[in-house]
């Protein structure tokens, strides 16, 4: 397989940063990376064009229970190198130190991810909010996805901001919606992580992008059949 055609090398990393490729392929494809340039050249691509999600989604504390895990886990630890301090304290300083050690790593990953080459214009984010939503704190209704656009318009990432409640019998599929005219189907995307679609150049003739309920298999017509549950306006 010539890994070094744009097109696959695209698709792989598109998979990869998004978190489809999964299990043996993704430790194929990570150790594929050492070796070819343009693999490594894709992900950098995918992880600048992904970066501005994070910026949409709220920071979310754990609950309780997750600091408990930690503990019940560090203090085996503790007993089995015979430390004699107490073990509440003993998990206390290891749930400290444990959350030092992620601070600092999550410090490299931001560090080497500002680093990389980023394209020249930045992506462009769209904030698909519920359609005829009821308007929450500061008369603003809750985002419900956020809609990442490479800054060449060739390629989209879509992904829930809050969780999306979907029967097994529907879908959710995205729609490019022109000033004046039909829409047009982006493709289906997930209610539960990223979704990368890749359909040409979608910034063109679009004012806003909207998601309507439909069978699994997308609309039978080319059109809306279901209601539009989520939309969001291209602005410059």
């Amino acid at each position: 397989m010539d890994y070094s055609r744009p097109d696959l090398a695209d698709r792989l990393a598109a998979a990869y940063v998004a978190g489809t490729l999964r299990g043996a392929a993704r430790r194929r494809f990570v150790a594929l990376t050492r070796v070819h340039p343009t693999l490594r050249q894709a992900v950098r691509d995918w992880e600048a064009r992904l970066m501005p999600l994070t910026a949409a989604v709220e920071p979310v504390a754990p609950p309780p229970q997750v600091w408990q895990a930690i503990e019940r886990r560090i203090a085996p630890v503790a007993a089995s190198a015979g430390a004699a301090t107490p073990p509440g304290w003993w998990g206390r300083l290891a749930v400290w130190r444990a959350l030092t050690g992620v601070a600092t790593m999550a410090a490299v990953t931001l560090a080497v991810l500002l680093a990389l080459p980023q394209p020249a214009q930045p992506p462009i984010v769209v904030v698909l909010s519920a359609a005829g939503g009821t308007p929450g704190a500061g008369g603003v209704v809750p985002a419900s996805f956020v809609a990442s656009i490479s800054a060449d318009g060739r390629a989209l990432v879509t992904k829930p901001i809050q969780q999306v409640a979907l029967q097994a019998d529907k879908a959710l599929e995205l729609w490019a919606v022109p000033p004046q005219g039909a829409p047009r189907s982006l493709g289906l995307i997930s209610a539960q992580g990223a979704t990368v679609v890749q359909r040409g150049q979608v910034l063109d003739n679009t004012a806003a992008f909207a998601v309507s309920l439909e069978p699994p298999g997308g609309s039978p017509t080319g059109a809306p059949t279901g209601p539009i549950l989520y939309i969001g306006k291209l602005t410059s």
